[in-house]
């Protein structure tokens, strides 16, 4: 809970919210902003860039709101990210700038994502921001799979160099977890467009509806000239228990379920021809960030009870706290300690209940976190309607599947090295969930960019070696 000091942004009243899929944080005022960036010491060592996996100059840009100079502070932020409006909204701040602010050791930390919002959403300040001139795009060119946060940063990276980018997307809209796993209650999608259109403004092309793998292959990208690939095709497989009843009607992977509420617009139905039906009672399983968009998208179309149901306590759970926070205040119910064994169903094999066995806490594994071991003839059922299951995400297999020469691990992740996003074969780089599993938004970015530099440094060996040969 933030304290005194600290500024708070507006939220959309709660009976109002629930009702509509409207933006919940309405972010920071001019005067708001202001204040809140008075509050930042300008340490000289600055420990919060250090928790940046993008490296923003923080007190730089901090300091140009105090003193209202936000074209400048957009500058600054400019030059190690093209997202910001994006990044303001769903990083999770609170464990990576904002922990190690020095604030934060006798009070609150500033609110480091909610200025570098405020920034991004002032206007159209940007179309004249001098990092979008980039350099003369030359004849080298880049191929670039997937358009979720580590493509859009590796080829903004690669374009702010001169390099010809293009960007391959699956799907018909660009923008990956950006468009189709994150609520626009969250993250309104036409933020999510609008920085798009300043990645293009670089130069960067994208080509939708074309699956790597399927459409077209590494190896015809190679053929095409590319002279080097990045792969950031992210983290689309989902995770299911493996109990009984997980073939039912009305029982959705959270990927499913998120991709046509969000990409596909199910929550305009009739508008956009893509019913989600849930029925009145929602069961939603996991403690992460995408269970609480899935149990706050299913009260948003309709449901009359949703109930996340999460195996440790909220102590352990990984989402965020803000969002657990907003979950709790639309009235979304929690129970801990449990785990579903069987998803029950009627005869016409629509679900009906769910089954649970309740846990205790054993030893640490290896999150960390306190083991939840299952208790004895604790088993209960309880009646739904609908299960969401959203216990994570492995990366999506197509590549590795249609490329076999990649190295990849257990999970089928991409193995990479992690400081340039190097793969085994030369020419071919990977960052963010693809090689990670799911994680967040800004570490993928910050494997982008590595990647970006990596590629580029590849580019000048070829071309040294080319001229010896």
């Amino acid at each position: 809970m933030e304290m005194k000091g600290r500024v708070r942004d507006a939220k959309q009243p709660v009976e109002k919210r629930v009702k509509n899929f409207n933006e919940v944080a309405l972010g920071y005022t001019e005067e708001q902003a202001v204040s809140e960036a008075s509050r930042c010491l300008q340490c000289k060592k600055a420990p919060c860039v250090k928790g940046c996996p993008v490296e923003i100059d923080i007190p730089g840009f901090i300091k140009n709101i105090k003193e209202r100079k936000f074209q400048d502070a957009l500058e600054i932020i400019y030059k190690t990210n093209l997202l910001p409006a994006i990044c303001g909204r769903v990083c999770p701040q609170e464990t990576q700038c904002e922990i190690l602010c020095t604030l934060s050791k006798k009070g609150q930390p500033v609110a480091i994502g909610k200025l570098e919002r405020y920034v991004a959403d002032r206007g159209e300040q940007q179309l004249n921001c001098s990092i979008l001139k980039g350099k003369n795009i030359t004849d080298t060119k880049v191929a670039v799979i997937g358009s979720g946060p580590a493509g859009l940063t590796c080829a903004v990276e690669l374009a702010k160099c001169g390099i010809k980018v293009t960007i391959f997307e699956a799907l018909h809209s660009p923008g990956g977890v950006l468009t189709y796993g994150i609520p626009e209650f969250r993250l309104p999608k036409e933020i999510v467009k609008k920085e798009i259109e300043t990645v293009k403004k670089l130069g960067v092309e994208i080509k939708t509806d074309v699956i790597i793998g399927k459409t077209l292959t590494i190896d015809d990208l190679f053929n095409d000239n590319y002279k080097a690939i990045f792969i950031g095709s992210g983290a689309g497989l989902p995770s299911f228990m493996g109990i009984p009843g997980e073939n039912l009607l009305r029982v959705y992977s959270a990927n499913e379920f998120l991709t046509r509420v969000n990409l596909m617009k199910g929550y305009l139905f009739p508008e956009y021809d893509t019913p989600v039906t849930t029925g009145d009672r929602v069961a939603v399983i996991g403690g992460g960030n995408v269970a609480m968009d899935s149990a706050r998208s299913a009260l948003r179309l309709g449901a009359k009870e949703v109930i996340v149901l999460y195996r440790r306590t909220e102590k352990e759970m990984p989402a965020r706290e803000e969002e657990v926070e907003h979950a709790m205040e639309e009235g979304i119910k929690f129970i801990f300690l449990v785990q579903p064994i069987e998803i029950i169903g009627d005869e016409n094999g629509y679900v009906k209940g769910i089954k649970l066995i309740h846990n205790k806490l054993g030893e640490p594994d290896e999150s960390g976190r306190r083991r939840p071991v299952p208790i004895e003839g604790s088993e209960e059922i309880i009646p739904v309607d609908c299960v969401i299951v959203a216990i994570g995400q492995n990366p999506s297999p197509l590549i590795p599947s249609t490329y076999k020469n990649l190295k990849t691990g257990k999970k089928g992740n991409i193995i990479v090295n992690e400081e340039t996003g190097e793969t085994n074969i030369p020419g071919i780089f990977a960052g963010g969930d693809i090689a990670t599993g799911a994680a967040t938004v800004i570490s993928a970015m910050g494997m982008g960019r590595k990647a970006a530099q990596s590629i580029m440094k590849y580019l000048e060996n070829q071309v040294k070696t080319e001229k010896k040969g």
